[in-house]
């Protein structure tokens, strides 16, 4: 199993920018050997998707609500994956998790949260005047 923890997450001001980072430790397995995602989730709402990207890193997807203004990237050697959120608005404030899921394939990715198998704790973003 591995283990994923989230840090960057903070305050910041409408139209503003946060960088949020995921470092996996632990497992049997290699970093790049697993698809990553974002998820969030606001007071009071479902779990939704944010960013996904492939086990290799080459090919990203996002969710309508942040897409061109948030950037997923990975680096495999690192075990580090990181979302950059820019122009940032009220409605990105949530708690932002990373996710982990194992796949022999090399370019797919995963858009839903039952089909991720590990978690981090979680780290806020709020976004407000």
């Amino acid at each position: 199993q591995m283990q994923l923890k989230e840090s960057g997450g903070g305050s910041a001001q409408p139209g503003g920018s946060l960088g949020l980072s995921c470092i996996a430790s632990g497992g049997s397995l290699r970093f790049s050997n697993y698809a990553l995602g974002w998820f969030r989730q606001a007071h009071g709402k479902e779990r939704e998707f944010v960013a996904a990207t492939t086990p290799s890193g080459a090919v990203t997807f996002y969710a309508d609500s942040v897409k061109g203004r948030f950037t997923v990237s990975r680096d495999n050697g690192e075990n580090r994956m990181d979302l950059q959120m820019d122009t940032l608005e009220p409605e990105d404030t949530a708690v932002y998790y990373c996710a982990s899921k194992y796949s022999l394939r090399r370019e797919v990715y995963y858009t839903s949260h039952a089909d991720y198998s590990d978690w981090g704790q979680g780290t806020q973003v709020t976004v407000s005047l």
